[in-house]
């Protein structure tokens, strides 16, 4: 009776028996159903911040004059046709694509569609990745002139003062691969090919016209674009077979060729101790003083010391004045450039390279040993000679003028050393037609105050300098920006692709020193 009164106080609810065997109510959740169609109310100004910085692009690219953009456009008021997209919207949708990492037209006619800052720029509407893709590189000429516009913004902005400019160049990778390298034979055996299967297709076409016509027209378009390319491979062939560049031999056909997907790209070196690549020379000045990029080209040639005076016109013409200081690596440290910028009124800051050390290895490569150097022998100013260890006599001959320097050469009589027991450690045996020679270098007074001037400690200080200025915009372009690879192929195209790139982050340093503290502020 006890243990009935006390089954029935527990209830069975309670009792451990009874819920082992009850079964507990199922969970009542939300279903996901993607198989149907819903309409939503949608305030696209408010899909992105007041801060956002695709406002900040929009609202600095409302500011510049887009009239060269539109030159272009045919489509008018009252006129039959489609309405053409504004360049402001274009411009911007490319300077953020950019600043996000993505260089493809596809990929942001994708994100136009889901991502809330493309669509807030394009207000819900869809862009077509032709029309993207078209927009990128057909404008070279007015982009170039939207890039000077950006600077005379920034610099009325005080973001740019000339005072001290920092010049350096990086290879970016062309859009080629290196299996589409090829040598002279190789390109004229393909050129043949492609030219007989476009024979081929325009003559099977008037015997069986194909019933799909576009596939064939596609086709055919094709095959004339892959002749045209391996045309314009050859002929950058014949153009790098015939440039000899001073000091460089020319290069024999196993040693020479191109590429047939992108002609126009060369082989470079991708940065020390990196592989040698397909690419372009891409050449930047950035202003010390907000770290603005003043001045941006692209070169097929790897040496960079030829592009130092063009960079400091070209900042010349889009500010209307020439930088006060220009800080540079060893590689742009040449005689030339040293006395050319000296004319110019501008200060160079440089690395300088010593020779004396190469000319000690160049010696000992030709056999000519520590006795017989060029500090061995002995000047006499009365008769204006040199006189060899042997005491054979040198004898001047005319000089060979370099810029900045002059080199007053000296040579010994053939027959003194033919006779001589030391011939060997002296001639190296290269004197059956010409005796020892000497190559006495005087300076230009320029070149020696520069030289120098490099050794002080402001100069190391400003050397510094130039690594965390230029260095860095190198490093954004390529990190921040993603343009370690071009997205495009010809020399046309890439220099378009590389004015994004640097308008992109021109406005970035724009965001981050004028239009982000507008908002910190308030």
């Amino acid at each position: 009776m006890d243990n009935e009164l006390k089954q029935a106080s527990i209830g069975p609810d309670k009792h451990p028996a009874a819920s082992a065997q009850t079964t507990a109510p199922a969970v009542r959740l939300r279903p996901i159903q993607r198989d149907q169609l819903c309409w939503h109310m949608l305030d696209v100004e408010r899909l992105i911040d007041e801060d956002h910085p695709a406002r900040a692009i929009w609202e600095f690219v409302g500011r510049l004059d887009l009239t060269s953009f539109l030159e272009a456009i045919e489509s008018f008021e009252s006129c039959a046709g489609r309405p053409a997209f504004d360049p402001q919207l274009l411009i911007s949708l490319w300077v953020y694509a950019y600043s996000r990492g993505v260089g493809s037209a596809r990929e942001i006619s994708r994100r136009c569609e889901y991502e809330p800052a493309f669509q807030w720029l394009t207000g819900l509407d869809s862009v077509n990745y032709h029309t993207l893709s078209d927009f990128r590189i057909t404008h070279l000429r007015a982009l170039d002139e939207l890039f000077t516009q950006v600077l005379g913004v920034l610099d009325a902005e005080g973001l740019i003062s000339l005072e001290r400019v920092t010049h350096d160049g990086t290879k970016i990778a062309a859009n080629a691969a290196q299996r589409s390298f090829y040598a002279e034979d190789r390109i004229r055996d393909a050129l043949g090919r492609a030219r007989e299967q476009v024979e081929a297709l325009r003559a099977e076409a008037l015997v069986e016209p194909t019933p799909n016509l576009r596939s064939q027209k596609a086709v055919e378009r094709a095959r004339r674009e892959r002749v045209g390319r391996l045309e314009l491979a050859l002929t950058e062939f014949e153009r790098i077979k015939g440039a000899k560049r001073p000091g460089y031999k020319k290069a024999s056909k196993q040693q020479t060729g191109t590429s047939i997907t992108d002609p126009q790209a060369r082989i470079m070196k991708q940065g020390a101790g990196q592989h040698y690549g397909l690419s372009y020379n891409v050449q930047l000045s950035t202003d010390a003083h907000a770290s603005i990029v003043v001045g941006a080209a692209v070169s097929q040639t790897a040496p960079d010391y030829e592009h130092l005076v063009p960079a400091v016109e070209q900042v010349a013409q889009r500010l209307g004045a020439r930088p006060k200081q220009v800080i540079v690596d060893a590689g742009y440290s040449s005689r030339q450039n040293i006395i050319e910028l000296h004319a110019q009124s501008v200060d160079m800051i440089g690395n300088w390279v010593e020779s004396d050390g190469r000319v000690k290895q160049r010696f000992a490569r030709v056999g000519v040993t520590a006795p017989f150097l060029p500090a061995m022998f002995e000047y006499h100013g009365a008769s204006d000679t040199y006189r060899c260890p042997e005491g054979k006599q040198l004898r001047r001959y005319p000089d060979v003028h370099r810029p900045g320097r002059v080199m007053r050469r000296y040579r010994a009589r053939v027959s003194d050393c033919r006779q001589c027991p030391c011939r060997p450690q002296c001639c190296a045996g290269s004197t059956r037609r010409y005796g020892r020679a000497l190559v006495v270098t005087h300076e230009d007074p320029i070149v020696t105050a520069y030289r120098a001037q490099m050794t002080t400690p402001e100069a190391y200080r400003l050397r510094r300098l130039r690594g965390q200025v230029a260095e860095f915009t190198n490093a954004w372009l390529k990190e921040k920006l993603g343009l370690r690879r071009f997205h495009v192929r010809g020399l046309a195209k890439v220099r378009s692709e590389t004015l994004w790139a640097v308008l992109t982050y021109n406005l970035q340093q724009w965001i981050r020193l004028r239009w982000r503290p507008r908002w910190i502020c308030t």
